[in-house]
């Protein structure tokens, strides 16, 4: 399976605080794929592998995803300079993969559309879910 996150209205490069904003997927314990707080437009594509959970379900696993079985997520983090201008991250959004998704999209690529600004103007970070978060399944 192929996971594409297709992220929209970034938060720009100054904000919560923070200069230079930016944005990446964590890949195991490290942030890659980094992109500037003010693109128009950013894309994380990777593939994951899919494996049967204990009830025969449709699981994943691979350096991007995080969680036990059932309760699988993907995260976005998000590092800045600070007023003493270290960079160090400050925020992590929390993408929640679905089951009955990722049942949908086995064999297939996932996407996750979103908006990466929350309403008070700052990073996108908690536990994202529908409606947050659109998911869809696009055959390859």
């Amino acid at each position: 399976m192929r996971i594409e996150i297709c992220g929209h209205s970034l938060p720009g490069r100054t904000c919560a605080g923070q200069d230079e904003v930016a944005v990446g997927v964590q890949r195991g314990r490290e942030v890659v794929d980094v992109h500037p707080a003010d693109a128009d437009r950013v894309v994380w594509a990777f593939d994951v592998t899919e494996v049967p959970d204990r009830t025969g379900a449709t699981d994943v696993r691979g350096p991007f995803v995080h969680g036990r079985p059932g309760a699988r997520f993907l995260y976005l983090a998000w590092d800045g300079a600070g007023a003493g201008g270290t960079r160090a991250m400050f925020r992590r959004a929390k993408l929640m993969l679905d089951p009955a998704v990722l049942a949908e999209a086995s064999g297939a690529t996932l996407v996750a559309d979103l908006n990466l600004t929350m309403a008070d103007g700052t990073p996108l970070c908690a536990a994202v879910r529908p409606p947050a978060v659109a998911w869809s399944v696009r055959a390859d």
